[in-house]
């Protein structure tokens, strides 16, 4: 594993409950801010593996990027920490979480 992948990972067990951080950011604090895609493999291969809470993790729009099952399951973990959502949208200036 390499040291940007355990950042990732250290960054994401990070984001507390009720909050979210995009993509580009955890790529950022990371020490890659050119590696959002990154993140997105990371999350998809190793979630499970490390307990990761995948679904605080939106685009830079503030946006749930995922369609379908995915969709709907995001939303509801999201929903269930009180994080409100209109249209797949989240209010980045109140529940955005900054690097530690």
């Amino acid at each position: 594993m390499t040291e940007f992948t355990r950042e990732v990972i250290r960054i994401i067990k990070a984001i507390p409950k009720g909050k979210v951080m995009t993509y580009g950011q955890i790529a950022t604090c990371a020490g890659n801010p050119w590696g959002a895609r990154q993140i997105s493999r990371i999350l998809n291969s190793m979630s499970r593996a490390y307990d990761l809470p995948w679904h605080r993790v939106i685009n830079s729009k503030g946006e749930i990027s995922l369609e379908g099952e995915g969709l709907l399951e995001q939303i509801s973990l999201l929903t269930d920490e009180s994080i409100e959502i209109n249209d797949k949208k989240i209010d980045l200036e109140k529940y955005l979480h900054h690097c530690i």
